[in-house]
């Protein structure tokens, strides 16, 4: 009798002195989760100004001097920006989704089957397109500066994407299932810049169906990554609503 006593004596302070840690714990947790308040707003409002502004409200006569490199390296230069304010995006939005319990964030397999997929697809397609062109399947032909001009800012930025999603299901981040819906709706607006450009750069009927058919493929790839945001959303509160009545 005694020992059992004395083994419920040492069970009893040490609980006492695991009480003091976890108080202390809780407003430290509080005041982390108070801190990252303001970058809920201050992720979007970077996105917004690398990203819609200088697309939206930039004219294309001061960055379109022609086909020309010059108006290939300005192009670039603003899906950069871009690039940029995606990466900043990403990173506050790791910061913000991450919680103090490690727990497995890797994508399924067919999740990443079909990113690959929608990516490669939309790299070889307009590929397929110049090499009839250089064939003399397709006239009349488009020279390369212009074809460059049209979708070399849109190739660069497709494969920084698939660098991107790779780097986040390497690392496991949470953001593995917004990254391609930053890149994707950023892309259409860059298609649409690119149908302005056609008609700046005379581009023949056959180029600016293709451009008009990317937009299409990416705005229904575009939707398959918000139904499936809708599924995990859907996923993940049955999941807690199931764990809330086992703990009952």
């Amino acid at each position: 009798n005694e020992e059992t006593a004395n083994i419920f004596e040492s069970m009893n302070s040490s609980q006492e002195l695991a009480k003091p840690s976890t108080t202390k714990t809780e407003p430290f947790i509080a005041q982390l989760q108070y801190l990252r308040k303001p970058l809920w707003l201050v992720g979007p409002a970077i996105l917004l100004l690398t990203g819609v502004v200088p697309t939206l409200w930039l004219p294309i006569s001061s960055i379109f001097m022609g086909p020309t490199i010059a108006t290939l390296l300005s192009l670039t230069g603003l899906d950069c920006i871009f690039n940029l304010g995606a990466s900043l995006f990403l990173l506050i939005a790791d910061s913000t989704a991450r919680t103090a319990q490690p727990c497995c964030n890797k994508p399924p397999h067919a999740y990443k089957f079909w990113n690959t997929l929608a990516n490669v697809t939309g790299f070889l397609v307009p590929l397929l397109v110049l090499f009839c062109s250089r064939r003399g399947l397709l006239e009349p032909q488009l020279p390369f500066i212009s074809f460059a001009v049209l979708l070399g800012p849109y190739f660069l930025l497709l494969s920084v994407q698939m660098l991107t999603e790779m780097l986040t299901w390497h690392w496991g981040s949470p953001v593995w299932l917004v990254a391609p819906v930053v890149y994707e709706a950023y892309r259409l607006l860059q298609l649409m810049r690119g149908l302005g450009l056609g008609v700046e750069l005379a581009a023949p009927n056959w180029m600016v169906h293709t451009v008009r058919g990317l937009v299409c493929g990416w705005v229904l790839v575009l939707g398959v990554q918000l139904m499936r945001i809708a599924w995990y959303a859907g996923f993940t509160s049955s999941l807690a609503s199931s764990s809330s009545v086992d703990d009952y």
